[in-house]
This record gives structure tokens, sequence and C-alpha cells, in this order.
């Protein structure tokens, strides 16, 4: 039953396998929006190109016009990429690229997520431990032997006591 079931799933990935590989193969061409969707307009508006919020922003224009100009001379996508980055440094990707110190911005967020998740989990245990009872509620030795004895009197007054 294991191995069929092994054999199983391995068919299923090397399916998704192939079809993704398949994916990336065909790869349309590119377009002035798809390439605005991945780049940053660098007006001061902290925006994607395709979304910066200024009317008549000279940047915008200036940006739109590289790509199309790339997209003309035949260009493919990481090709224009790159070429904004050279022209307008890495700032301009809306995403930073998984290499260098850049691989930070990919990596901190998930590793802060782990440890912090790491120290929640601590402290729940340490919250649902049953905590030590102090010596002095556990013997009652260091209560007063005249309050003790006030306390008993009252409570046999008043009834509350141990009846015999």
């Amino acid at each position: 039953m294991r191995s069929r079931l092994a054999l199983v799933s391995l068919f299923a990935f090397a399916t998704l396998a192939l079809g993704a590989g398949r994916a990336r193969a065909v790869d349309p061409p590119p377009t002035v929006d798809r390439i605005g969707e991945r780049v940053m307009c660098l007006c001061g508006c902290v925006a994607i190109l395709n979304h910066c919020p200024h009317q008549n922003c000279s940047m915008h224009e200036e940006m739109r016009a590289t790509i199309q100009k790339a997209i003309a001379e035949g260009k493919d996508e990481n090709a224009i990429l790159q070429l904004l980055v050279q022209q307008y440094g890495v700032k301009v990707l809306a995403a930073p690229p998984a290499q260098g110190f850049d691989l930070a911005a990919w990596l901190l967020p998930g590793l802060g997520l782990a440890v912090g998740l790491a120290l929640v989990v601590m402290i729940v245990r340490r919250w649902r431990k049953p905590g030590e009872i102090p010596a002095t509620a556990a013997g009652g030795h260091d209560v007063d032997p005249k309050l003790l004895a006030a306390v008993e009197e009252e409570m046999k007054t008043s009834g509350m006591g141990i009846r015999k």
C-alpha cells in the first residue's frame, strides 16, 4: 500500500514538474503593463510604475518610453529589467533580486516569523507549567500564633468551626 502511494505521489510530482517546465518555455511577449508591474516609479511616490498616483509624472512617462523602446527593439522581459537596473539602479525593481545582500530581504521576514513563533511557544509552555508552592503557604509556619488563635476562636464562636 505504501509503495503504491509513493508511486502515485512520484507520478503526480513528475507531471506537475513537467507542466511547469513547459509553461516557462513559452513566455508571452513582454508588454509595458506587465513590466510596469515589476518596477517602481522613481518620482518619489513609492508606488509601482503602473500605479503612480501623480498626474503628468515625468519619471513615469520616461520609464514607460524606455520600456516601449526596448520592446520595439525585440528585447525580452529579463533584458528590459536589466536595462532598467543599469539605467536607474537596483532600486527600480519592485522585488529585490534574491542574491547578495538583497537576499536578506527575502530571508529575514521568514526568519523573524520563525523566531517569533519559537518565543511564543516557549512563553506559552512556561505559563502552562504548574508553579512551585512557596514554603510559607505549604507549611504555614510563618503565621503569627496570636493571629491563628484569634481566627480559630472566631470560627468557633461563629459556628464555622469543625464540630465534633
